[in-house]
């Protein structure tokens, strides 16, 4: 099992930027690739950003390609979300996730919730217009 922890979340206005952190334990943290994923009200989860389990490679949804990033340091046992030049359109509760294992390549790595074993309980960002 790996409990995993959001935090992070608040309100801002567009144009702000917010990093949310995602600290886990339990077990080895490092071993799997994680994601971050949204929900607005009313709208389908969607998957916001992936990092491989080595921080060799990310992948990111369109919708927030160049203005957020993901990253992890596996001496932390977290992974984070940088969010710069935030919309109306981003205000959801942002999850965290893991899954996978330490043998997947960098080029296995997708944008799917497909084998994300464990999830946070999530934190929501509101952005103002």
């Amino acid at each position: 099992q790996v409990q995993l922890v959001e935090s992070g979340g608040g309100s801002v206005g567009a144009g702000g930027s917010l990093r949310l952190s995602c600290v886990g334990s339990g077990r080895t943290f490092s071993n799997y690739r994680i994601g971050w994923f949204r929900q607005a009200p009313g709208k389908e989860r969607e998957t916001v950003a992936a990092i491989h389990w080595t921080g060799l490679r990310t992948i990111y949804a369109d919708s927030v390609k160049g203005r957020f990033t993901i990253s992890r340091d596996n001496g932390k046992n977290t992974a984070y979300l940088q969010m710069n030049n935030l919309k109306p359109e981003d205000t959801a509760v942002y999850y965290c996730a893991a899954g996978g294992q330490r043998s997947e390549s960098l080029n296995s790595l997708r944008l799917t919730s497909e084998g994300m074993d464990y999830w946070g309980k999530g934190t929501l960002v509101t952005v103002a217009s």
